[in-house]
């Protein structure tokens, strides 16, 4: 039998493809794999990829070919399969209701039914099939909306999926997916140092006591005398380096995902080279993006040597530093997909100043109007002893600045002169102990002639 096996990276599933039924041995193992029939589309396909099924298919197959139908056309076929039921349901729907209407004709002109007369088990027959053909073609009806609610949501999903937006957060995901498996081979390179590191029992059982960087079992084997502690490193190692090779399951993932990552950042558009100026935070960055165990950048006379306590990702290095001139590590970057983030606008300064009118004026939440606040003073010790969910910064009016703030019923002196509705008013705040600034011009403060005014 001929088959034919594909992979798409928009959606990344595998496909089966058979000319003929499958026998059942075949169909089992298939089944195994994880693939499933899709009746429609006369093929089989896997939820996503995985090297296991990779494997599966390789071994059935041979070489795996790129899916040639699109998401979108795929998308299309089905969406036109989905109108072309909603149109028949709409056709049965006319049927029944049609057929519901000729049984009610017998009833036009309001004759009753006969009791006991020998028409009577006949008008009831023709009651119960006109209820039943109107009660089918309300549910034909409601078909009807359903497959073309389907039809509809089919060909937004794909639409969806092709946002620039959605592709942009799913670029996020798979990196993050990146970071993990790293993660896993930082964890085993980790493990397989301090193993090699043991020449002792005493240290064999205190590593083995440690669960990350064991196997499970390990420490009752070394304690029950079942394992000496030679043959315990000496597993502990095989497996690390299992993990370390270069086809190991890890791996694979992040080759695999690293080629996902490529297609959705061709698909998404060019990256800009980044032109602003570069620094070793800048490096560090990019690096711990893609998976760098706490990386550490410097400059250097060449530009910004990286480095890291354990091997770098294999795509930035195959050791443990990487040392580039700052146009290669822009260029280096680009070519990685990464884009420097721009830097967030600096927060407004906050201010402790004496308002000469005694208020200041800050931003509402919800009106275009801006609230004024009483402003009181207490020293840094006083202002420390309110809740923290009761005190913090607000922005003023102009949003030039921001200043301390405090709600009212924490506050002593406003409590002892009575003030009515301290629990929902907020004051501004003047530290007398600590930093004073100028007092700001513009809106946001009063002046002393204008609270004499």
């Amino acid at each position: 039998m001929t088959y034919t096996a594909t992979y798409s990276p928009e959606d990344n599933k595998l496909r089966l493809y058979a000319e003929a039924r499958l026998d059942a041995e075949t169909f089992q193992n298939v089944k195994e794999a994880g693939f499933r029939w899709a009746p429609k589309q006369e093929l089989f396909v896997a939820p996503a990829w995985s090297p296991r099924r990779e494997d599966f298919l390789t071994e059935l197959v041979g070489d795996i070919e790129p899916e040639l139908t699109t998401m979108a056309e795929r998308a299309a076929a089905k969406a036109e399969r989905l109108d072309a039921l909603a149109e028949k349901r709409g056709r049965q729907a006319n049927a029944f209701q049609r057929a519901a209407d000729e049984y009610a004709q017998a009833f036009d002109f309001g004759q009753p039914i006969l009791v006991g007369h020998h028409s009577e088990r006949g008008a009831r027959k023709m009651v119960e099939r006109r209820d039943a053909a109107q009660s089918k073609a309300v549910a034909a009806s409601k078909a009807v909306n359903y497959w073309r609610y389907r039809a509809d949501g089919v060909e937004a999903h794909a639409n969806y999926k092709n946002d620039p937006g959605v592709r942009a957060r799913r670029i996020k995901k798979l990196l993050a997916e990146l970071r993990d498996f790293q993660r896993r081979l930082h964890g085993m390179e980790k493990r397989r140092r301090l193993w090699a590191s043991v020449d002792t029992r005493e240290k064999a059982v205190d590593l083995a006591n440690h669960g990350d960087y064991s196997s499970y079992g390990t420490w009752r084997a070394l304690v029950d005398g079942e394992k000496d502690f030679e043959t315990v490193k000496a597993e502990n190692i095989a497996l690390a380096e299992s993990y370390l090779q270069p086809r190991s399951y890890c791996r694979r993932w992040i080759e695999h995902t690293l080629n996902r990552l490529g297609y959705e950042r061709d698909m998404l558009g060019p990256v800009a080279l980044f032109e602003g100026a570069l620094t070793p935070v800048i490096v560090q960055t990019f690096a711990r993006t893609h998976g760098a165990e706490k990386p550490k950048a410097e400059k250097t006379a060449k530009g910004f040597r990286l480095k890291s306590p354990l091997p770098l990702p294999a795509h930035l290095s195959q050791g443990d530093a990487l040392e580039l001139t700052p146009t290669e590590w822009r260029e280096f970057m680009r070519d990685c997909g990464y884009e420097v983030p721009a830097a967030k606008p600096k927060s407004a300064p906050i201010l402790n100043f004496r308002a000469p009118g005694g208020r200041i004026h800050a931003k509402a939440l919800y009106r275009k109007e801006p609230e004024s606040l009483e402003q009181v003073e207490m020293t840094k010790a006083d202002y420390t002893k309110i809740y923290k969910d009761a005190r913090g910064v607000k922005l003023s009016a102009c949003g030039r600045f921001r200043f301390k703030i405090a709600c009212a019923r924490y506050i002593p002196a406003l409590r002892e002169r009575g003030d009515a509705d301290l629990v929902h008013r907020w004051v501004a705040v003047f530290l007398t102990d600590s930093k004073t600034h100028p007092a700001p011009e513009g809106l946001s403060v009063d002046s002393a002639e204008s609270e004499a005014a």
